[in-house]
């Protein structure tokens, strides 16, 4: 009676979770197949979900709390920043990308934040907001933000969407849709050098780390990739050059099951039907 009378009580510190949320959450691996696009997110040709935002927005922040993603796209850190009762930050390159990310946000019920040459202005009411600024991601550090307590991004995988010949941008070309990100020379998905690219993207998420609170998380979604019979470790060497400032903890593995598999390299080669993403896990010291 003694022992159960002085056991101390749970005491999460980093978010609002039970202990069976806490722990179902610790898997290394998951299957999210989220539901069908709306149509301005199908516009953006590699947009992720919000419900996968979501929950790891929940394990690694507490309600409140700012999150911040570099490079926004169709604004789905926000809308599960939204969703989810915390402020978010963030930052887009390309103009129509940015607005359509206004716009789903006003659709969702969020109150969206202004900036002001660079400036975040912020507002009282609701409690919370989000911001979506139109800006390089490389200026990051000219940027006055409040300390951030999660960071929460996707980069381009390199250059792949410029490959000619995939079915899916067959697929989208028909619809008339997008099959890059665009046509913007400081766009990186549009550096056609490995190593650049690579370098440039570390130094985006350095400059991203300073923004960061001590202590806090950053999830950067990523996958290796392939082009003809070359791999290029993308996703374990951008986790490699990262831990020359951030720790890494740890990864999970995104699976998809519900995509239609191709006989690339049938009779001839191994090339295999990649269905899964890294989540890298690091966390500022």
């Amino acid at each position: 009676m003694e022992a159960a009378t002085n056991k101390k009580a749970f005491e999460n510190l980093l978010n609002d979770l039970t202990p069976r949320e806490w722990i179902k959450f610790q898997k290394s691996w998951f299957v999210h197949n989220p539901p069908p696009r709306d149509r301005n997110k199908l516009i953006h040709p590699a947009a992720f979900p919000e419900t996968l935002a979501a929950e790891f927005i929940r394990f690694f922040t507490k309600p409140g709390q700012w999150v911040l993603d570099p490079m926004l796209g169709t604004g789905s850190t926000l809308i599960a920043c939204h969703m989810t009762g915390r402020n978010g930050i963030g930052i887009e390159l390309i103009p129509k990308w940015a607005e359509i990310a206004k716009q789903r946000l006003v659709e969702y019920g969020a109150m969206v934040g202004t900036s002001d040459n660079g400036q975040i202005s912020l507002a009282i009411e609701p409690p919370t907001q989000q911001i979506v600024l139109v800006a390089d991601a490389r200026d990051i550090d000219k940027i006055d933000m409040p300390p951030i307590d999660y960071v929460l991004t996707s980069p381009p995988y390199w250059d792949m969407l410029r490959r000619k010949g995939f079915e899916t941008q067959r697929k989208r070309r028909e619809l008339g849709l997008d099959v890059y990100y665009s046509d913007d020379p400081r766009d990186l998905g549009n550096i056609s050098d490995y190593e650049q690219f690579l370098n440039e993207l570390v130094e985006i998420y350095r400059k991203t780390a300073e923004k960061m609170r001590s202590g806090a998380y950053i999830t950067i979604i990523v996958k290796n990739v392939k082009k003809g019979t070359t791999m290029y470790p993308l996703a374990w060497e951008l986790a490699l050059r990262l831990r020359e400032f951030l720790e890494l903890r740890d990864e999970k593995i995104w699976c998809q099951d519900n995509q239609k598999l191709a006989p690339y390299g049938l009779g001839r080669t191994w090339v295999s039907n990649t269905m899964h993403h890294y989540c890298l896990i690091l966390r500022k010291p």
